[in-house]
């Protein structure tokens, strides 16, 4: 008798109690395996949200510099150059050829601190030829003593925002520049060596019509007479008083410094107008005050 045909494919080897699944056992497995995989994507959600969050910061930050960067004016042209420098007292112009290079994100942050000196951008080839520009330069154009001042970055052993608001301030010498201990350097190494003084207790109300008098003359003299402005209620310029003579009871007066003789000369008192003081200057750079100077002993030279 034949044996029947049985199809190995089939044909299952007979489980003995090792091979035989405990239930228990899987339901340990599935749940390891489902602990395993929450704790996978609990650091997969993790790093994606560290992820996440290093884009964003980036993003913000790249953008911060792409607008502060817009909010400036760029002069593309000799014209737009000249127009913005003719348009103010003291123009600051930063020359970079491109947003990377050194100093300019320092130069974009001072301008933003230092908001009231009007600041601007350029990269154009033309407008650097214009004004001798060879390579990165923070230049600074002043109206007062026509004067302008450059500022090499690759000469610059250090370019940072403190050391820039330093160049900043000490250059910005204005039609009338306020007196203080930083605008003082600044008008000591002007090759100006003569300054006009309105000495007076700012901020009170016969100060503010005598100081705009001072202003709308002090154009008229550029490259001659610095125009300066001393608050005579600071206890920091009652040296200045002292230098002139003068006490809080005798303000305001004008006074004439000149730093290349270390002379000094005081309006006579009376009325402050802008035709004597017109005159008060005229006579100077006329000769006519050093020969009716006032007081003829030798002094000490003494700085303001």
């Amino acid at each position: 008798m034949r044996e029947p045909h049985i199809c190995p494919i089939h044909t299952r080897p007979p489980i003995n109690a090792e091979q035989r699944t405990d239930p228990r056992r899987t339901r340990t497995q599935a749940m390891g395996f489902c602990c395993l995989s929450s704790q996978r994507l609990s650091t997969f959600i993790r790093v994606s949200m560290l992820f996440l969050t290093v884009f964003s910061l980036l993003t913000v930050c790249v953008t911060a510099d792409d607008t502060e960067s817009e909010s400036f004016l760029r002069l593309n042209d000799v014209p737009a150059a000249e127009a913005f420098i003719d348009s103010v007292d003291v123009a600051v112009i930063g020359f970079f050829e491109n947003e990377t290079a050194r100093g300019y994100k320092e130069f974009l942050a001072t301008a933003k601190q230092m908001d009231k000196l009007p600041a601007a951008l350029c990269s154009e080839k033309e407008v650097w030829a214009k004004y001798g520009i060879a390579s990165d330069t923070i230049s600074i154009f002043r109206k007062a003593d026509l004067h302008q001042e450059h500022l090499k970055v690759s000469e610059a052993k250090k370019i940072d925002t403190d050391g820039l608001t330093r160049f900043f301030t000490l250059n910005n010498i204005q039609y009338v520049t306020e007196y203080n201990q930083a605008t003082a350097v600044g008008l000591f190494q002007s090759a100006v060596k003569t300054h006009v003084l309105l000495v007076a207790k700012t901020g009170s109300s016969d100060s503010d019509p005598l100081q705009q008098l001072f202003r709308d003359l002090a154009p008229k003299y550029a490259g001659k007479m610095l125009f300066v402005l001393v608050n005579g209620k600071e206890k920091s310029n009652a040296r200045v008083l002292e230098y002139f003579g003068l006490k809080s009871r005798d303000l305001p007066r004008i006074g004439i410094y000149d730093g290349a003789s270390d002379e000094k000369w005081l309006m006579p008192k009376g009325k402050i107008t802008s035709e004597r003081m017109q005159s008060f200057c005229d006579s100077f750079l006329d000769g006519e005050l050093q020969k009716q100077k006032e007081d003829k002993t030798p002094e000490d030279k003494t700085e303001l």
